[in-house]
């Protein structure tokens, strides 16, 4: 089958690697119908040395159950499915707090000899615990906003949750990507009324707008603080969710939230320190929340509104790209001439 490879920064590939067969009875083999490339895969596209060997990349896909293995549950061929962006066995003690990324028997795609979500199809380890099967058909229009639940809408709405967002606070959201676009859009279904967006992209905070942002603030650094800070009286919002991962964008999160306020961060950190000192943090009773989202845990909530049309996540892509096309989509993303590409094998 075709796949996707990283050899290196800037150097995706797209070529034959073996065809993915049953190793253990917990497993199952997908086709896939659609995958796309995250935000997250970029950091790696930007810096990975160079190598001989490539690397299986992606991990938000759904697709069609082929095969499953004998220990297999709750899932049969021709079954349409949404995997999350971790696999996991759903059923440790981590799984059922809610912690599928840190499950005891789980792990990442593309790691080791599991197969990365941008190919043809993939091997799913635990695909019990795993894979959540979706009431449509393959052809089915809803498959965008479907595929968004591997990942970027559940963790834009971790973002919202780890916050504390509610109908009684007012939000800053970071980050006019694809993430910070499900911030948003989280937010709104969660109740809040003020949303401010900050980014400088106007086509994409334009759906920022039509996902529930009400005002938008375009200016970055000590600029951008001010201008949120005279948008709220001098306050700052309650509610503060980060969804860049750089150091310049968490200090503009300290800087514009509210005395008391929650930031949570699901930007992928590309800093090993913060702003966190006695003034910054501690004297103003400021929360840093976030982290990892644990998509298993929010599907089955999430699905029903995706399902009867109350959110439309899907609006993220404005891009989509055959398998042999995905080295222009990770270009196309990286140079910011796409918000967020989905692939159609």
């Amino acid at each position: 089958m075709r796949a996707t490879l990283l050899y290196g920064a800037g150097d995706v590939r797209v070529e034959d690697v073996p065809d993915p067969k049953l190793k253990l009875p917990t497993d199952a083999i997908v086709r896939v119908l659609r995958a796309c490339i995250c935000g997250s895969d970029l950091w790696p596209y930007a810096s990975k040395p160079s190598s001989d060997h490539g690397d299986r990349i992606g991990h938000e896909f759904l697709g069609v159950v082929e095969e499953t293995g004998a220990e297999v549950s709750g899932l049969a061929p021709g079954d349409v499915v949404v995997a999350p962006f971790v696999w996991a066995d759903n059923t440790c003690d981590f799984c059922t707090e809610g912690l599928q990324p840190s499950c005891r028997h789980g792990g990442m795609w593309g790691a080791g000899d599991v197969d990365g979500g941008q190919g043809e199809a993939v091997r799913v380890p635990q695909a019990a615990g795993t894979l959540v099967k979706l009431p449509v058909g393959e052809d089915a229009a809803l498959l965008p906003s479907l595929l968004t639940l591997s990942d970027v809408f559940p963790t834009g709405h971790h973002c919202a949750v780890t916050a504390g967002v509610d109908q009684r606070t007012s939000v800053t959201v970071i980050g006019d990507g694809a993430v910070g676009l499900s911030a948003v859009l989280a937010a709104k279904r969660l109740g809040a009324e003020r949303i401010i967006l900050m980014g400088r992209h106007t086509d994409r905070t334009d759906l920022g707008r039509e996902f529930g942002a009400t005002e938008v603030v375009a200016e970055r650094g000590e600029e951008g603080v001010a201008k949120v800070r005279d948008l709220t009286g001098g306050d700052g919002t309650h509610r503060v969710l980060e969804c860049v991962g750089t150091k310049p964008a968490l200090e503009t999160a300290f800087g514009v939230a509210r005395e008391g306020g929650v930031i949570s961060r699901v930007g992928v950190p590309q800093y090993e320190e913060g702003p966190m000192g006695f003034e910054t943090m501690f004297f103003r009773n400021i929360t840093l929340t976030g982290g990892v989202a644990p998509a298993r845990a929010y599907i089955d909530e999430l699905l029903p509104d995706v399902l009867d049309g109350k959110i439309e996540p899907g609006k993220v892509f404005d891009r989509t790209v055959g398998l042999d096309e995905v080295p222009d989509g990770y270009r196309a993303m990286a140079d910011r001439e796409a918000l967020k590409v989905m692939v159609r094998p």
